[in-house]
């Protein structure tokens, strides 16, 4: 189903997730399938879209889904950074349709995560998709992008596909 995004200004969007247990597993099919769709509306109405955090759609728990070449689940994961290389970017959000952000990033990261069978799993990302990984990260810890600015003097609105 797809669910409304909560927008920035949501105070629960400031909020910390909590970790999904085993007794969560019935629900989490669910909660999957509604990330899915609302990716992929999101997708279609503004033709972006790679992430979504469980967070965003009012599931406070720490649940990521990522569709890039197929579909990808994280429960509870945890990021660490092999080294200290960081970059600046422009970084946008499904909270915040049209807003650019500009922040800083490690260019590299390492995803330690559960799977949909409570199975361990582990990804070494780099560059967009280090830096992606990192923004639906934040979400799960009530942190957006808007906070993360350089300054304040790094917002920038852009023309949207609608």
């Amino acid at each position: 189903m797809v669910r409304e995004i909560w927008k920035l200004g949501n105070p629960k969007l400031y909020e910390v997730s909590a970790e999904v247990t085993r007794e969560d597993a019935p629900s989490l099919k669910g909660w999957v399938a509604d990330l899915h769709d609302t990716l992929l509306d999101y997708r279609k109405t503004y033709g972006a879209g790679r992430a979504i955090a469980a967070p965003q759609i009012g599931i406070q728990k720490r649940l990521l889904y990522m569709f890039t070449d197929k579909p990808y689940v994280f429960i509870n994961p945890r990021l660490t950074f092999p080294d200290q290389e960081r970059y600046v970017l422009l970084d946008d959000c499904m909270s915040f349709p049209g807003l650019l952000v500009r922040v800083e990033r490690y260019r590299r990261a390492e995803l330690s995560y559960l799977d949909m069978e409570f199975q361990a799993g582990h990804m070494s990302l780099e560059g967009d998709l280090s830096e992606l990984l990192q923004h639906e990260y934040d979400h799960l810890d009530g942190i957006l992008a808007t906070m993360r600015a350089v300054d304040n003097q790094s917002f920038f609105m852009e023309k949207m596909k609608r």
